[in-house]
């Protein structure tokens, strides 16, 4: 995946914004004004994604490019080194469920109008 995979992808999501709420580099994909996905558009490509707490552990130990997160609590953000060592569909996956752990503590108000955006 490249940077124009990963936006593409994030924006396929259902109520999807995408902003530079922290400087100029920093691209922010937020749902129901949440964050679930930030990168440095000027670093070496990488994503920070939440997880699951177990799962960011695991995600951890089993590859090589997943640290916990800088500038993040670590206990449930992830930063995803994008070298091709980890599949597209991985990566997509990861992504689709920070994007539902995101969605899933909105409001049952907000769910139902990002659920119903075309």
């Amino acid at each position: 995946m490249n940077i124009e995979d990963i936006r593409e992808y994030c924006l396929s999501l259902n109520g999807v914004a995408e902003s530079f709420p922290f400087d100029e580099t920093t691209l922010v994909f937020k749902v129901g004004g949440k964050m679930f996905l930030l990168t440095d558009l000027e670093a070496d490509l990488a994503i920070t994604i939440k997880c699951d707490p177990e799962e960011a552990i695991f995600y951890r130990a089993r590859y090589s490019t997943v640290s916990p997160a800088y500038h993040m609590n670590k206990r449930y953000w992830n930063t995803v080194r994008i070298d091709g060592s980890v599949s597209d569909e991985i990566l997509c996956e990861w992504i689709r469920k920070s994007y539902a752990l995101v969605f899933n503590n909105l409001s049952g108000k907000l769910k139902l109008e990002i659920q119903n955006i075309k």
